[in-house]
């Protein structure tokens, strides 16, 4: 795993071609990204610049270095990622008259780009990737990210210059490049808790959405292009029959989940495995057990609050599978210790709070290993979040209530204290048990009797419902979430909620955040569920393997049941999160009202500080409204940290 970074002039007459020295700066504001060395290529002439950073996992020789050029000198190539495809390329490529120095998927993929070009090479690719290829005959600059959006890779191109990186900290260091906020992306960001794809908190600055690849040219030409169309790939899957049995279904997704693994625990490097108890992560320990040649290292982290404390779980897996297991208990001393690095660490406002859990256990992991396995996906592929059985319950419901008594019900929802409803949300029975019912109903209860599922779903994952009024001047992109298509294309509201959340939620927010926290400390995250090839398996699985009679993951669960006994594995899924209501109004208080001090919010201009203080003086009165608030802390502490960023 790495960092890369570089730039390419658009056209002659741009700007003047940058010196190796921006190169290296670049490069090095992602050195924990790539601790072990430093590389970098530039071709003045043509103002082409590529730079790397590395960490070494596979092939530690210098033959492994980059950047790399290809063996007829024809293309140069730095890369971010790992590929788990590369042996059977390798053997394509022994037919050809190409030769390998060494035994790294980057060479193999850059060979290979040299032999039969990008758009053929991209598509065999399985595993997580972002590329820089540079052709030096035709001058053409490719950037390419992986079809889920695993790795990162963001760009820019201002005044003839194209600049590239891992992160948006390399970009900034550019000379002339001007940080201006874009007040569209942060009235985003408020109805979400990240800044959906492709934009970035920037003006004229870009996320490259998942599964396609950037072409540049030497004319200034800039065009992108899909390699891998998820969507399409889905509505093609809705109309097909389904025409395997269920055992047959479950022989070939443990199939494909075991070669997944397997693939992933080739490293020269020790390796490790991120497990909190749940289905996803439990399973992929097990595969792991099954089939690597020494003792797994299993970790994960608890707290002492009732109701956030997944640790014994995972000790009880860990124990059943007999792994190596370290776990580490977290208060909100360490999130203190941690909230003053979040700007640095994500670049632009970022407010998953699962952030915090998610650096301490990566930290922890990295004293003992280098390479970890974690099992983001499941949720999004096999319908596991609770918001899609409450999203189902509700329509049911609402399908069997008169529109009168919808109103009076409205009413009445509104008239119950948050705290009371909160109480009664965690006393739930089972798959209805959450987190803050109070203030769900309370955004929520308009949309819930309503005729519109699609408007429930964008209600159900909205922080702030209404970001236009609460960002001065800024007017929020409608992406996916609103697109009238989607529901005449895929008929099936459970198959529109996951398919939103993979496109969106999942590389936005959850890859997002995996990969930063795991960069920070020099750790490569591999996530096995997310193999296109379980991707694509997993959406010509009829419904019902995924959600059946309200117990979700139902096929995962049955390759899990395979190897873990199901009374460690049956309880309510309690999601990955933080005390954070409570921390809020207790050891966070100050740092808050600090951050969200009217004065401060007027006087910066940017927010309507009429609701963030109304809800920040309800917060404190009891009610839990820790999620949007969260939002606007993150945005402020980010602000704060980049004090010179134009508003």
């Amino acid at each position: 795993m790495c960092g890369i970074a570089g730039f390419f002039q658009l056209r002659q007459g741009g700007r003047v071609p940058l010196s190796k020295q921006v190169l290296d700066r670049m490069t090095d504001s992602l050195a924990y990204r790539g601790p072990d060395s430093r590389g970098a290529w530039l071709d003045n002439e043509r103002g082409v610049g590529l730079g790397h950073r590395r960490l070494a996992i596979r092939d530690l020789s210098p033959t492994g270095a980059q950047p790399m050029t290809s063996g007829c000198g024809r293309f140069v190539m730095v890369y971010n990622g790992e590929v788990y495809s590369h042996n059977e390329i390798a053997a394509d490529l022994e037919r050809t008259n190409r030769r390998l120095k060494g035994h790294s998927d980057t060479e193999i993929i850059l060979e290979a780009c040299a032999e039969w070009g990008v758009e053929h090479v991209v598509p065999r690719l399985i595993g997580m990737f972002a590329i820089a290829l540079y052709d030096k005959e035709t001058g053409e600059l490719a950037l390419v990210r992986d079809r889920v959006g695993i790795k990162p890779l963001y760009w820019s191109a201002i005044g003839g210059l194209l600049t590239f990186g891992s992160e948006l900290k390399a970009l900034r260091l550019v000379p002339g490049w001007a940080p201006t906020l874009d007040r569209n992306a942060m009235a985003s960001f408020m109805r979400h808790n990240y800044i959906p794809a492709p934009f970035t908190i920037y003006k004229d600055t870009y996320k490259l959405e998942p599964g396609t690849i950037l072409k540049a040219e030497r004319d200034g030409k800039i065009a992108i292009e899909r390699f891998w169309d998820l969507r399409a790939f889905v509505e093609k899957s809705a109309g097909e029959t389904w025409d395997l049995d269920e055992d047959e279904a479950i022989d070939r997704l443990d199939a494909l989940l075991s070669d997944a693994v397997k693939r992933r625990l080739v490293a020269d490097v020790p390796i490790g495995s991120l497990l909190s108890g749940g289905i996803d992560s439990s399973l992929v320990t097990a595969l792991m057990a099954e089939t690597a040649d020494r003792k797994i290292n299993t970790f994960s982290i608890g707290f002492a609050e009732k109701g956030f404390d997944e640790a014994p779980f995972a000790r009880d897996v860990a124990r059943h599978i007999g792994t190596d297991h370290t776990e580490l208990y977290a208060d909100a001393s360490h999130a203190l210790d941690m909230v003053e690095h979040l700007p640095q660490w994500y670049d632009e406002p970022f407010a998953d709070s699962s952030q915090l859990p998610t650096a301490l256990v990566c930290e922890l992991t990295r004293q003992h290993v280098t390479v970890v396995l974690s099992g983001d996906g499941g949720d999004e592929l096999f319908a596991g979040y609770s918001r899609y059985a409450l999203a189902l319950d509700m329509r049911k419901a609402v399908s069997h209530t008169p529109g009168g008594l919808r109103s009076a019900l409205i009413q009445g929802l509104l008239t119950v204290p948050t705290g009371v409803l909160d109480r009664i949300g965690e006393m739930l029975p089972g798959r209805w048990r959450m987190k803050g019912l109070g203030s769900k109903v309370r955004q929520s209860s308009p949309v819930v009797f309503g005729d519109d599922p699609d408007a429930l779903y964008r209600r159900m994952l909205s922080h702030w419902h209404n970001p236009d009024d609460l960002v001065i001047g800024g007017s929020e992109t409608k992406g996916v979430l609103w697109d009238e298509r989607l529901p005449v294309a895929i008929p099936n509201f459970l198959d529109r909620m996951m398919l939103i959340d993979t496109l969106t939620y999942l590389p936005d927010d959850i890859l997002t955040k995996v990969d930063r926290a795991s960069m920070i400390v020099g750790l490569e995250a591999r996530v096995p569920l997310l193999d296109h090839r379980v991707v694509e398996f997993s959406w010509t699985l009829p419904r019902h393997m995924k959600y059946r009679d309200g117990t979700a993951k139902w096929a995962l669960r049955e390759v899990l049941y395979r190897r873990v006994p199901r009374q460690l594995l049956d309880r309510p899924k309690m999601g990955f999160g933080v005390p954070l209501a409570e921390w809020l109004r207790g050891p966070l208080r100050a740092w808050a009202e600090e951050l969200l001090a009217e004065s401060r919010l007027k006087k910066q201009g940017l927010f309507s500080s009429a609701p963030i203080r109304e809800r920040w003086e309800a917060h404190l009165g009891g009610a839990n409204w820790a999620y949007p608030l969260w939002n606007v802390l993150m945005a402020q502490a980010w602000l704060a940290a980049n004090p010179e960023v134009s508003l």
